[in-house]
C-alpha cells in the first residue's frame, strides 16, 4: 500500500470534513451546506463515506477526496496537503533524497539572506535622509506608513556596494550575493571586474510566495530619468516571475471568502487596494499572464477580474491581440492583454476570466484612493473577454459603413469560434450579429462557418463533469501478502492514461484534436478523479511548456522531495507494456487513449447521476420536497453521459472504418 492510499484508509473522510461543515446523516450519506460557495437554502454539499468522496451537487460543482477538500479549503498545492494529512495519519512519508534534501537546504538558506536583505532595506528607508526622501514619495502616493511596515518596503541606497560590503561582513561571499540575486556581475571587459549592488536609489518591494516565503524583489525609481522604471531580482533557484504573483500571500484568504481575484499590473497598485480593504488583488509583475500564474490562482478562486489600464487594454492592443499569427502584446513592464491567449487560460482552467478598464490616466491606486466606491463600481462592470473585445473595437466607428462592419467581424469572430461552449458562441454571434446590424447566417458564412464552431478549441466549463468516484476504500491481500487499495476499472483507466502520458506528453495536443472534433472540452486535470493523479498529470502539461529536460524527467524532478515517486514508480511500472517507445503503432495507442478517457468520461457523469438519484431518495423518504438542484444535477449528468457515449460510438465505428 502506499503513502497516499495509507493515508486516506487511516482519516475518516466524514470526522475530517465534519470540523468544517455541519454534516447530518442523510440515508447512507452526509449533507451539508458547501464551504466553497453562499448558499444557506439547499444543502448541496455531500459526503460519501462507503467511496472517501465529497461533491457539491450546487453552484460550484466541486467534488474529491480527502486530499482535494484540504487543498481546496486552504489553498494548498497536493505536496502540501500530502504532508498536513501525512501528519495527521501518522504516515511517515518517504524521505527525500540527498538531491532533493540539498536543494531544499540551498533555497532555505537563500531565503534568509533575502530576509536579511528586507531589514537592510527596511533601515536605509527609515534611518538614512535619502531614505526619507523615498518615504516620502511612499506618503505622497498615498501609502501610509502602516502599510509600509506591513509589506515591508524599503529603500536601496544610490550606491555600488553599500549593500554587497554589508553582507561580506556577515560573511557572505560574492556567490552567495549573486545566487540570491542581490548583486550583479560586472561586464567581461569591464576593468572595475567584481561584483556591484543590483539595485541603486530605488523603492525595494519584496516579492514572496503564495506561503509567504521570500523570493526577490520588485524595485522602482524614485529618479524618472533612471530606466528601467521597475526593475525584478533576476531568475533564480527561488525566483521565476513567471511562477509568482504579488501580493498573493496576503490575498488568499480573500480571495476564497470572495471567490474573486482581481489582477492589476502594478506592485503599488496591489499594496493600494490592499490598504483600502480590497485585498484579493494581485498582481504578475509586469509579465504576461502565464499558465503558471493562473495555475496558482485557481487554488483559491476561478472568478478572475483583469482591471488593464486604458492603454493597455485600448483598441490598439486589442487589435494586435487579434493578429492571424496570434502574437501577444509586448509591452515592457505591462500585463499582456491577448484576448485568445486569455481565452485558452479561461477554458484550461476551467474559469471565469472577465476584463474592465480604468478611467482615462489613472491607475487602480488612484481610482481607490479618490473613491473606493468607484473601484467596486468597475469591478462589477467587467465583461467576458468577447465582450470586452467586441465593445472595444466597436468604439468610435462608423457601424454604418459596410467596410467597418466586414473588418469588425473578420477579426471577432475568430475570437468567438474559441470558445469552447456551443451556447456561449451562439450567445457571441448573435450579439454581434445585433451590435452590427447584420444577418447572423450572412456573417457565419463571411467566416466560412455554418453555425459550428471552426476554430481553435479549448476546454470549457460546459461540457465538463467533475466526476464522482466509485472506487472503494477497503483493502485486499494480495497472494504475496502485500495489501493493495481496492481497484476500480476507472481506476486503472487513469493509470494506464497517465503512464503513457508521462512519458509521451506530447500526445495531449493529439487527444484534444479528437475531443475537439466532438465539441468536447480539452483533456485536463478534472478528468482524473484521484487528487494524485491530477497533480502527475498538471506537471505532464507544464513539460510540454518546456524544453530544459526530458519530459518524463521534468515529471519525476517535479515531484519535489519525492513524496509521490513511489506513486510515479508504480504507474511506470504497470504500464511498461504499453510504453510509446516499444510500441510501433503510435496511432493505435492513441484510439486507445481517447477511448478510455471518453469512457472515464461517460462513467464519471453516470456515477453523478446516480449519487443524486439515490440523494432524492434519501430526501423523498423523509417527505421532503426535492430540492431543484437535485432536479438540475440529474439533467445535466445525463446530457453529459448523453455526449460522451455518442462521441465514443462514432470515434470508435470512424475508427473501424479508417
Amino acid at each position: 500500500m502506499s503513502s497516499i492510499d495509507e493515508i486516506k484508509a487511516r482519516i475518516d473522510i466524514v470526522d475530517l470534513v465534519s470540523e468544517t461543515v455541519q454534516l447530518r446523516h442523510s440515508g447512507k450519506n452526509y449533507t451539508g451546506f458547501c464551504p466553497f460557495h453562499a448558499n444557506t437554502r439547499t444543502p448541496s454539499f455531500v459526503v460519501f463515506p462507503e467511496t472517501g468522496t465529497w461533491r457539491c451537487f450546487g453552484q460550484c460543482n466541486e467534488g474529491g477526496d480527502i486530499f482535494r477538500f484540504v487543498m481546496k479549503k486552504e489553498g494548498w498545492d497536493f505536496p502540501e496537503a500530502l504532508r498536513a494529512l501525512a501528519e495527521r495519519a501518522g504516515v511517515q512519508l518517504r524521505p527525500p533524497t540527498p538531491q532533493a534534501q540539498e536543494a531544499a537546504e540551498e533555497h532555505d538558506r537563500l531565503r534568509q539572506m533575502l530576509e536579511e536583505a528586507v531589514m537592510f532595506f527596511r533601515h536605509q528607508l527609515l534611518n538614512t535622509p535619502p531614505g526619507q526622501e523615498a518615504q516620502a514619495y511612499l506618503l505622497k502616493r498615498g501609502i501610509t506608513l502602516e502599510t509600509q511596515e506591513t509589506f515591508g518596503l524599503g529603500y536601496a541606497p544610490q550606491s555600488w556596494d553599500v549593500l554587497l560590503n554589508h553582507f561580506k561582513a556577515k560573511r557572505y561571499s560574492e556567490k552567495d550575493l549573486i545566487d540570491a540575486g542581490l548583486v550583479s556581475e560586472r561586464e567581461p571587459g569591464d576593468p572595475k571586474r567584481g561584483v556591484y549592488d543590483r539595485f541603486r536609489h530605488r523603492i525595494m518591494i519584496p516579492i514572496r510566495d503564495e506561503r509567504g516565503r521570500m523570493t526577490g524583489f520588485g524595485a522602482r525609481i524614485l529618479n524618472p530619468d533612471d530606466v528601467p522604471k521597475f526593475l525584478n531580482s533576476p531568475q533564480t533557484p527561488i525566483f521565476d516571475k513567471g511562477r509568482l504573483l504579488y501580493g498573493l500571500d496576503r490575498a488568499r484568504r480573500q480571495i476564497r471568502t470572495l471567490d474573486q481575484v482581481v489582477i492589476v499590473e502594478g506592485y503599488l497598485d496591489v499594496i493600494a487596494l490592499h490598504q483600502a480593504g480590497f485585498s484579493n488583488a494581485v498582481s504578475p509583475m509586469g509579465t504576461a499572464l502565464t499558465e503558471a500564474q493562473l495555475g496558482l490562482i485557481k487554488r483559491f478562486s476561478r472568478r478572475i477580474v483583469l482591471a488593464l489600464d486604458p492603454d493597455a487594454a485600448g483598441a490598439k492592443a486589442t487589435l494586435r491581440g487579434l493578429q492571424l499569427a496570434r502574437q501577444t502584446l509586448d509591452r515592457e513592464n505591462e500585463v499582456t492583454f491577448d484576448a485568445h491567449g486569455l481565452l485558452g487560460h479561461e477554458a484550461r482552467l476551467q474559469a471565469d476570466i472577465r476584463v474592465t478598464t480604468l478611467p482615462e490616466g489613472m491607475d487602480p491606486d488612484d481610482v481607490v484612493l479618490r473613491d473606493p466606491a468607484e473601484w467596486e463600481r468597475i469591478l462589477a462592470q467587467a465583461k467576458p473577454v468577447v465582450v470586452h473585445v467586441m465593445e472595444t473595437l466597436a468604439a468610435g466607428q462608423d457601424l454604418e459603413d459596410p467596410k467597418v462592419k466586414a473588418d469588425l467581424a473578420r477579426q471577432v469572430l475568430p475570437l468567438i469560434e474559441d470558445v469552447p461552449d456551443a451556447v456561449e458562441r451562439e450567445a457571441y454571434r448573435q450579439r454581434l450579429a445585433r451590435l452590427l446590424h447584420i444577418d447572423e447566417v450572412a456573417m457565419a458564412r463571411m467566416h466560412g462557418s455554418s453555425g459550428k464552431g471552426s476554430g481553435r478549441r479549448s476546454a470549457g466549463t460546459a461540457g465538463r463533469t467533475q466526476p464522482q468516484t466509485s472506487r472503494k476504500q477497503d483493502a485486499e491481500k494480495s497472494d504475496s501478502g502485500s495489501s493493495r487499495t481496492f481497484e476500480t476499472p476507472a481506476f486503472r483507466m487513469e493509470v494506464f492514461c497517465l503512464g503513457v502520458l508521462m512519458r509521451r506528453p506530447d500526445l495531449v495536443y493529439r487527444i484534444d484534436r479528437v475531443l475537439q472534433e466532438y465539441e468536447l472540452p480539452r483533456l485536463s486535470e478534472l478528468d482524473f478523479q484521484y487528487s494524485e493523479h491530477q497533480a502527475i498529470f498538471d506537471l505532464v502539461l507544464e513539460s510540454l511548456a518546456q524544453d530544459v529536460s526530458e519530459p518524463l524527467a521534468f515529471v519525476l524532478n517535479g515531484l519535489g522531495d519525492s513524496m509521490m515517486m513511489d506513486k510515479a514508480d508504480d504507474l511506470l511500472q504497470r504500464t511498461a507494456d504499453v510504453d510509446p517507445a516499444r510500441i510501433s503503432d503510435v496511432d493505435r495507442l492513441l484510439g486507445e487513449l481517447v477511448r478510455r478517457v471518453l469512457n472515464l468520461r461517460e462513467n464519471y457523469a453516470r456515477e453523478a447521476s446516480q449519487n443524486i438519484q439515490w440523494m432524492m431518495q434519501d430526501v423523498q423518504e423523509e417527505g421532503k420536497a426535492v430540492p431543484e438542484e437535485y432536479l438540475n444535477g440529474i439533467q445535466y449528468y445525463t446530457n453529459l453521459c448523453y455526449r460522451f457515449h455518442k462521441a465514443l460510438n462514432q470515434y470508435t465505428y470512424h475508427a473501424r472504418v479508417s
